[in-house]
């Protein structure tokens, strides 16, 4: 047999071994890291359970009164969750706040009107509007600069932060200067009722 015929075959018979798979070991790594994901996810999962039982003591949210008003602006766009005021990494997961959603916004003279498809509706109270600003990150959401509106209000004790992005985020300016409009006209009649009241004693 020639040396060529020779190489030949050994380059087939070695073709013809490279097709072997060990099936075993491979089945057993798919079947680890699958172990491995659904560890992940477990672990997730009771963190943000242990999260919420930490945040048992945030009230219920407050539903929309009967008659909203007429609305001053509304938006469409994405809710991207809450985390306390001030702090953009402690997110809030009682009553479904830290649920992602599509959402619809409406601004009247009694507040905020947050409806959510899929997810809790609330309500924030104009009384209970603290301020609205710009911002590009929440809960491990982070956009660009002036991404999304950050609305801070209070709740119970509590000081919160929302994040919203419209589908049209030139918008958010206008929702700014909206809600920082309501905010200081009811801090001003706030002040008058306690100036007068206090002057009538």
């Amino acid at each position: 047999m020639t040396p060529v015929i020779q190489l030949a075959g050994g380059l087939a018979a070695e073709k013809e071994s490279a097709e072997v798979t060990d099936w075993a070991a491979r089945i057993g790594w798919l079947v680890g890291l699958a172990l491995f994901v659904a560890l992940i996810y477990w672990l997730m999962r009771e963190g943000w359970k242990w999260r919420g039982t930490l945040q048992s003591d945030l009230p219920e949210l407050p539903d929309a009164p009967d008659d909203l008003g007429a609305a001053k602006l509304t938006m469409s766009g994405r809710y991207h969750g809450s985390t306390t005021a001030g702090q953009w990494l402690d997110r809030i997961v009682a009553h479904g706040l830290g649920t992602r959603s599509r959402v619809e916004l409406t601004l009247t003279d009694a507040g905020l009107d947050v409806v959510r498809p899929g997810a809790t509706d609330f309500f924030i109270p104009a009384g209970a509007l603290r301020e609205a600003v710009l911002g590009k990150g929440i809960a491990g959401k982070v956009l660009t600069e002036g991404g999304l509106l950050l609305v801070t209000w209070e709740h119970g004790d509590r000081l919160i932060d929302s994040g919203f992005r419209s589908d049209h985020a030139a918008e958010h300016n206008e929702w700014v200067d909206a809600i920082n409009s309501m905010i200081n006209k009811t801090n001003t009649t706030n002040t008058t009722d306690k100036t007068e009241t206090e002057g009538a004693r």
